[in-house]
């Protein structure tokens, strides 16, 4: 399916296809549309045997962004000299399978894919939640809960492959987003990138706070989101939890009155952990109670998600601050760079950074300076993902704060 003689039908006939008319671009478009990734190969001289019948011979102008050969342009040729001879064959690369592996269930895990027959792993550089939402939605998982790297579910074998895959996060499968062909990474296995989804069994997500980071506990089991109760929950429980959803350590667990009521009338309790667990699924199983029989479970962790740009007009443009332990503070230019800008300003929903450092000046900060030495990769949702010195170490003054501004400045 994913390698021969490139035919078309054409006013209900079937056609082969004249090498002249084919070049890459127009492979990978025809790739992408059986399933079969990306082109490898575009060969004439009729490699995979000469056709019969009629020959298609105009000239085939894609893009290389279109789903199906159909929507490409086609140059008009009203005389040609291909014969069968020159009927154009494509290897495609073959991709044919995803799987998320080594996590407690098929919904959690190290992304891997099949690729020429053999499985291999995907780097995190450039990998994103738009593709982790398609590719939950193609394994019948529900949607990315959260993209996890470097190596967070142990490192894979085989090839590491970058990842190709530039996906809006509507679409029902990977083989249908805009793919640049396929190359070995540069990455090693210890920047192998996983992916939470939320039919995970151990899937889990914090709601009614202030981020992310900091709210009710709710879990996803029997197919259902529910309020976990307080029966058996403990702060061992609380660390994993922070732990799996990359949010530091657990600063705090508490009822989640403060929180607000609960929407979900289904109820769990029974979490039980040890404390060394790397996801919540790892522990004991939660189980379906009556919603009366306790009291829901809040968590504060350590990376609460609070964070704005001040000393301008606009939101979208400043001095990045973030809240910490009942302050706020600055955070340091040390090693900063345009993908830590680039995280910033889409976990703020206003757009792109312009730049890195910021072109016009903002006023030093005061108090505390509460992050150095932050090290994104550009993917994450949010800066609280990205690896950093513990809160409050740094070597800087505030003449060095972070300044930010971005495309969604008003």
């Amino acid at each position: 399916m994913c390698y021969g003689r490139l035919e078309v039908n054409r006013g209900g006939t079937w056609r082969s296809v004249c090498s002249q008319s084919v070049d890459s671009t127009d492979a990978d478009v025809v790739c992408r549309e059986l399933g079969c990734g990306v082109s490898r190969a575009v060969l004439g001289g009729a490699s995979s045997g000469q056709g019969t019948g009629p020959i298609w011979a105009d000239e085939i102008q894609c893009r290389g962004d279109e789903e199906k050969l159909a929507y490409c342009p086609v140059l008009k040729r009203e005389q040609h000299n291909c014969t069968h001879a020159d009927d154009v064959s494509i290897d495609c690369s073959g991709y044919t399978d995803f799987r998320l592996a080594s996590g407690p269930d098929r919904c959690s895990g190290r992304v891997e894919m099949k690729l020429g027959g053999q499985w291999g792993t995907v780097c995190d550089q450039g990998w994103d939640l738009r593709d982790a939402t398609v590719l939950c939605q193609q394994l019948n998982c529900g949607y990315a809960e959260a993209v996890l790297g470097p190596a967070r579910f142990g490192q894979g074998s085989g090839s590491t492959w970058t990842d190709v895959f530039d996906c809006e996060g509507t679409e029902t499968e990977l083989r249908h987003c805009p793919i640049s062909p396929w190359a070995h990474s540069s990455c090693s296995h210890s920047r192998d990138v996983g992916v939470v989804c939320s039919g995970a069994a151990g899937g889990v997500r914090l709601v009614g706070g202030a981020g992310r980071c900091d709210g009710r506990v709710e879990v996803f089991s029997s197919s259902k989101w529910g309020r976990l109760l307080d029966s058996s929950w403990t702060d061992s429980a609380a660390s994993v939890l922070c732990r799996q959803l990359g949010c530091g350590s657990a600063l705090e667990t508490s009822s989640s009155s403060r929180y607000g009521p609960g929407r979900s009338d289904v109820c769990f309790s029974g979490v039980s952990c040890s404390g060394n667990e790397t996801h919540l699924g790892n522990c004991s199983r939660p189980q379906p109670v009556s919603c009366s029989s306790g009291s829901d479970v809040g968590v504060l962790c350590e990376k609460h998600g609070l964070l704005r740009l001040s000393g301008a007009e606009s939101p979208c443009a400043g001095r990045l601050e973030v809240y910490h332990r009942g302050s706020w503070g600055t955070v340091c230019d040390d090693s900063w760079d345009l993908a830590d800008s680039q995280v910033v300003c889409r976990q703020l929903q206003c757009g792109t950074a312009v730049t890195a450092p910021a072109p016009v000046s903002f006023s030093q900060g005061a108090g505390p300076i509460w992050l150095d030495e932050v090290g994104c990769l550009g993917n994450e949702s949010s800066l609280w993902e990205c690896l950093s010195r513990p809160w409050g170490q740094h070597d800087c003054g505030h003449k060095e704060d972070v300044t930010i501004v971005c495309s969604g400045v008003i």
